[in-house]
C-alpha cells in the first residue's frame, strides 16, 4: 500500500509573483538540468519560499522542490492518484 504525501495546497501559480521552473518529468528535468539548474536549496512558489525535498498540490499536481526547479510528481486528487 502506497503512503499519502500531505501537501499544502498552494493554488496555480500567478505569473506576476516569483514560481520557480515546473518540469513535468523526470526527462525534462534532466534536460533542464542540463541547461541551468539554480544553485538553490530552495524553490518559489507565489513569492513563498520551500526548502528543498517540500511537497505542494498546485491544483491536482503534486508537486516536489529538487534543486530550485518544482517537479511533477503525480497528482494530488484523492480520487485519482
Amino acid at each position: 500500500m502506497t503512503e499519502r504525501i500531505h501537501a499544502k495546497e498552494v493554488g496555480a501559480p500567478n505569473p506576476e509573483l516569483k514560481t520557480s521552473p515546473i518540469v513535468e518529468d523526470t526527462d525534462e528535468f534532466f534536460e533542464f538540468a542540463g541547461q541551468h539548474i539554480p544553485d538553490t536549496p530552495v524553490c518559489y512558489f507565489n513569492d513563498r519560499v520551500f526548502p528543498e525535498g517540500d511537497y505542494i498540490c498546485s491544483g491536482s499536481e503534486l508537486l516536489r522542490c529538487v534543486k530550485g526547479v518544482w517537479l511533477c510528481e503525480g497528482s494530488c486528487d484523492q480520487d485519482n492518484p
